[in-house]
C-alpha cells in the first residue's frame, strides 16, 4: 500500500478545468483528472475547516451534533486505524488550525507530521513592535487590523518573511512531501497526507502568477 492523499482548501468548482471552469488555467488539476476518478455528484457534509476534517477522519457528520472542534478521545480516526494495521501515516500541512484551540489532536493520530508555518493568521514570527505605520501605508484600509490582537496583523508580519516564491507555505508543503517520497521510495505500507491551506484567502500569490492575470488595480495591498 502506497497512498498519497492530497487535500486543498477552498477549491472552486467553477475555476477547475475538470468541471468546465475557464476563469483560470488549471493544467495540473486537469492532468490529474485525466488519470483519476472525477466525482460529479459529491455533496459535502460539514463545513468549514475542522468540522470537514472530522468528517474525513471518522466517516461521520460532525455538524449533526456540534460545530468547530477537535477530534475527541472516542473518535476513531482513519490515520489511527492505519497505524493499528501496520501502515505508516505522515501528515504535511500548513493548516495552522490543526495546532490551535478547537482544532488540535488531529495530527496526533498520524505516525509523524510536519507543520509548515506562516499561513494567514498563524502566530508565527515574534515581532514585539511591528512597523504599524509602514503596514498602514502598504495595505488597503479594508485589510487594516482593528486592534493589536487582530489576526490580520499576524498575517502582515508573516508576509514579511515571504520574499521569494520558495518562501510560500504551499511551496514548502510540496517540498516536504517530495522529500518524504524520496526518503521512503523503497518502503511499502505508507500513506502521505499532503494538505495545503491555499487557495484559501488571503489571496497572496507569487509575482509571476499575478503578472499573468492583470486586473488594473493599482492601490495598496488588498488580499
Amino acid at each position: 500500500m502506497r497512498v498519497v492523499f492530497v487535500l486543498f482548501d477552498s477549491l472552486n468548482r467553477h475555476a477547475l478545468g475538470a468541471y468546465g471552469g475557464t476563469a483560470v488555467p488549471t493544467p495540473n488539476f486537469d492532468r490529474l483528472a485525466r488519470r483519476a476518478a472525477v466525482f460529479d455528484t459529491h455533496y459535502v457534509g460539514s463545513l468549514p475547516c475542522m468540522p470537514a476534517r472530522r468528517d474525513l477522519h471518522t466517516g461521520r457528520l460532525n455538524f449533526l451534533h456540534r460545530g468547530w472542534g477537535p477530534l475527541e478521545h472516542y473518535d476513531i480516526s482513519y490515520a489511527a486505524l492505519l497505524g493499528k494495521a501496520g501502515v505508516y501515516s505522515h501528515l504535511v500541512s500548513d493548516r495552522y488550525h490543526y495546532f490551535e484551540d478547537g482544532g488540535a489532536t488531529y495530527h496526533q493520530r498520524y505516525s509523524s507530521w510536519e507543520y509548515i508555518r506562516g499561513q494567514e493568521k498563524d502566530k508565527w514570527k515574534a515581532l514585539v513592535k511591528p512597523p504599524l505605520e509602514r503596514f498602514k501605508a502598504m495595505y488597503h484600509p479594508l485589510q487594516h487590523p482593528a486592534e493589536p490582537t487582530d489576526g490580520r496583523l499576524n498575517y502582515m508580519i508573516n508576509r514579511e518573511y515571504m520574499k521569494e516564491e520558495a518562501d510560500f507555505p504551499s511551496v514548502k508543503c510540496f517540498d516536504a512531501a517530495l522529500e518524504f517520497l524520496a526518503t521512503n521510495r523503497h518502503a511499502d505500507r505508507w500513506l502521505l497526507h499532503l494538505e495545503t491551506f491555499d487557495p484559501h484567502e488571503p489571496f497572496h500569490a507569487p509575482a509571476r502568477l499575478q503578472e499573468r492575470f492583470q486586473t488594473g488595480y493599482d492601490g495598496p495591498i488588498l488580499d
